[in-house]
């Protein structure tokens, strides 16, 4: 067994396994092992899997338990130290994992980190789910090096350093599987979308490092199992959201953040209106009612989360309005954002 396990999730995914998994294979088998995780698919993934890739490992799963809870299952039959959680429909590029392992071992208390991703599509080009690595700004958005919003930077070895960032994307995730096994992975109660924020959020109010490694290099298809201009990912991301901020900001009044969100939240359905996205709009709408069901099992998370507080590492906090930059003040890159706002 070697140290790392490069750990693919899939549902349905014969397409994609068909056309990346021959590359990971390669590229990652000298350093890691290769392990598919299955959701119950009912496709031809398993027999692909077993006819054309027999040194890849497989973990069926009795049903679709959705992204977190599919690595949260699939996880248990893999002891590997290290762990690469990795998109089926990602391309890596040869030696993607050393710099990243190299970046983690040196430096103290990085648990959790992930390569640059780039856009498949457009190789010079940063892509949505993650780009250069995660940020949050003051009210708990999420945005990217490379990405704010929908608004994508050119790749021009801008972001060439190695930094320690808020979060890192679910889609090419590494992380040390004691650590993931203290925090319980990621949260099932999300589904899908934005659970690797979370997961990185605990992992910051425990006093540990996220890093981006961009040394190293992954491009990402984007859209493989949920388009993000479909309605259902606007709710799981408006309510998601909501989620991590009531179970992880410890720093300030919570109520008066979640009323300055529902300000906040409302004026985006109404962008949605006002652009003729009913279906985005309606998305928000139910997106808080999920929040304010849940509000009890959601404060029971914080309390929990609470005594788990060591020292809360904000690095990665950008302390202004992301919306308000953005929108308004036409601040549209990563770059156009003072450093000064961040913390570092």
């Amino acid at each position: 067994m070697k140290r790392i396990a490069v750990v693919i999730l899939n549902w349905n995914g014969e397409k994609f396994l068909r056309q990346f998994l021959p590359g990971v294979v390669q590229h990652s088998e000298d350093v890691a092992d290769v392990v598919v995780i299955d959701n119950a698919s009912d496709d031809q993934s398993l027999a692909l899997l077993r006819s054309e890739f027999p040194s890849v490992k497989i973990v069926e799963l009795d049903k679709n338990y959705g992204f977190a809870g599919g690595y949260n299952y699939g996880l248990r039959e893999v002891p590997n130290e290290m762990y690469v959680l990795l998109n089926s429909d990602v391309e890596v590029t040869p030696h993607w994992i050393e710099p990243v392992i190299a970046f983690m071992d040196a430096t103290p208390r990085m648990v959790a980190c992930q390569p640059k991703i780039l856009d498949f599509h457009r190789k010079e080009w940063f892509e949505y789910a993650g780009a250069a690595g995660g940020y949050i700004d003051k009210d708990a958005y999420a945005f990217c090096a490379g990405r704010v919003f929908y608004e994508f930077e050119k790749d021009h070895e801008q972001y060439n350093t190695n930094e320690e960032v808020f979060w890192a994307s679910g889609a090419a995730m590494f992380i040390r599987r004691d650590v993931w096994i203290e925090v319980g992975g990621l949260d099932e109660d999300f589904f899908a979308h934005m659970e690797e924020i979370d997961l990185c959020w605990r992992l910051k109010n425990r006093g540990y490092k996220v890093g981006a490694c961009r040394s190293a290099v992954v491009y990402h298809y984007g859209g493989g199992t949920l388009d993000r201009q479909s309605p259902f990912k606007t709710y799981l991301n408006f309510r998601n959201n909501l989620y991590m901020l009531v179970k992880n900001y410890h720093t300030s009044n919570l109520r008066l953040k979640l009323v300055r969100r529902m300000l906040l939240d409302g004026i985006a359905g109404i962008r949605f209106l006002t652009e003729g996205k009913w279906s985005h709009f309606t998305a928000v709408i139910k997106a808080h009612f999920s929040f304010y069901k849940n509000m009890k099992v959601l404060q029971r998370k914080r309390r929990k989360e609470e005594l788990s507080i060591v020292e809360q590492n904000l690095v990665g906090v950008y302390n202004r309005s992301i919306l308000k930059d953005f929108f308004l003040l036409k601040k549209r890159t990563f770059t156009s954002l003072d450093p000064r706002d961040f913390n570092h």
